[in-house]
Order: C-alpha cells, then structure tokens, then sequence
C-alpha cells in the first residue's frame, strides 16, 4: 500500500508530537503530592499515569515510524 506524502507527514508530525508532549506531562505527574504515599511509594495515581504514558510513547513512535516508512517508500 502506498501511502500519499501528505498523510506520511502527517503521521510523522503526530508521532514526534507525542514524543515531544508526553515527557512533559509526565514531569508534571511526578512532581505531583499524589505520585506518592507519605511513605514516598509511588501510588495508583502514578502508577496509571506512568502506564499511559508509555503506551501513549510507543503509540507515538509506532505513528511516526510508519509515516517515515510512507516517506520512504
């Protein structure tokens, strides 16, 4: 299947998008007094956040991957 330069791009743009936005949220996460317990475990609240996160990074690597695979091509 090809696939047309502007969707390539486009593809690419929201992969680096993903890359570029999702370690900051989770800084943000991190810093937050529900990140952890008043013994300094990490909480659900982080635990969930850090799982997101990571697949919201792979999700994005994958995008632009592809796009950069349609550019290619």
């Amino acid at each position: 299947m090809e696939l047309p330069a502007f969707l390539a791009i486009v593809l690419v743009v929201a992969g680096v998008w993903s890359l570029a936005v999702w370690p900051q949220f989770l800084r943000r996460v991190m810093k937050d007094p529900r990140a952890r317990d008043a013994g300094g475990q990490a909480t659900r609240f982080l635990t969930v956040h850090v799982v997101l996160v990571s697949i919201s990074m792979l999700l994005g690597a994958a995008t632009a991957a592809i796009g950069i695979a349609g550019l290619l091509n």
